[in-house]
């Protein structure tokens, strides 16, 4: 199956439009392309949201060998513990912070005690 999606954004009085195209073995019906769709990109962006804000990832400036692959794997493991933590009822930033700061809090957020 071919899908394609037009989108339409209106930015500071400006509009931005986009197409993209994609193609998936799953026969579906437009309504349902559309929400899968809409559902895998609220994930993306999500995703990428909370590295860029709460881990700075865009910033970051290594580019050599394995160490950028080896520091994604570090940052998505490190956003799974500290959205599991619930202690701590404030943004994963706060927490990645709070994490640096308190040797107990850092306990907390790694063995989930």
């Amino acid at each position: 199956m071919l899908g394609r999606v037009e989108s339409e954004v209106e930015r500071d009085g400006n509009i931005q439009r986009e197409t993209r195209y994609y193609v998936s073995s799953a026969a579906l019906s437009a309504a349902m392309f559309g929400r899968v769709v809409r559902a895998h990109w609220g994930i993306e962006n999500n995703l990428h949201w909370q590295l860029d804000v709460s881990f700075r990832e865009d910033e970051c400036r290594v580019r050599t060998d394995h160490a950028p692959a080896n520091l994604s794997v570090i940052r998505r493991f490190a956003l799974g513990l500290l959205k599991r933590e619930t202690s701590c009822r404030r943004g994963i930033e706060t927490k990645r912070l709070k994490c640096a700061a308190s040797d107990d809090y850092r306990e907390k957020a790694l063995f989930n005690t």
